[in-house]
């Protein structure tokens, strides 16, 4: 299982990050040892002082495939998910600023909190899911998927141009603007639509 990831997929986190609105999906991975599963608390690691979250939407793969044509993409997913696309911003920074990799900014132990999945068929319209954050009971960020710059099909159909889908591989698709950093004592809750999916405290 792999985890592949969507930066910069909503116009307004894009500008509140003072990067350039994309002309095409924006991708990096995190390793399996990044998922953290059944709402496991999330220790703020000692090489970082300024930890942000990212809610996400995620789709979980369903079949094997590569070279996906977009009119076919929705049969490889079939659920869809919760995820924190935990970051280390002060370490991406740095790695930017010298022209390197993020990976150790996005892909250390646990950078990846993911909720339960559920069955796209309880959803309407895969185009208008909403979904949100609070910190501490205030909503910190609100998004909604007809708002990504890249859909979920445009998605799928892009990243198996270069790396083979696997069954169970995991696609975080952007997050919305709000983005904050985490402090110790904080609780994360995360919602898709009005149902709870995560809840995760800070340590």
């Amino acid at each position: 299982m792999k985890v592949i990831a969507i930066g910069r997929n909503y116009t307004e986190h894009a500008k509140e990050l003072n990067n350039p609105v994309p002309d095409e999906p924006v991708i990096f991975l995190k390793p399996d040892t990044a998922v953290s599963k059944n709402n496991r608390p999330f220790y703020i690691p000692d090489f970082s002082s300024d930890i942000h979250y990212e809610v996400e939407l995620v789709l979980k793969v369903a079949k094997e495939g590569k070279h996906i044509a977009q009119k076919f993409a929705s049969k490889y997913y079939e659920e869809i998910g919760l995820g924190l696309d935990l970051t280390a911003r002060d370490l991406q920074t740095k790695l930017k600023s010298k022209g390197l990799p993020w990976e150790l900014a996005k892909g250390f132990d646990n950078s990846a909190p993911v909720s339960e999945f559920l069955p796209l068929s309880e959803f309407a319209d895969k185009g208008d899911i909403n979904f949100s954050l609070t910190v501490n009971g205030d909503y910190k960020q609100r998004g909604n998927s007809k708002d990504m710059i890249f859909s979920f099909d445009q998605i799928i159909a892009f990243v198996s141009q270069y790396i083979t889908l696997k069954k169970g591989d995991l696609i975080f698709t952007g997050t919305p603007v709000g983005v904050g950093r985490l402090n110790i004592g904080d609780k994360l809750v995360g919602y898709i639509e009005d149902k709870e999916l995560l809840n995760i405290e800070v340590k």
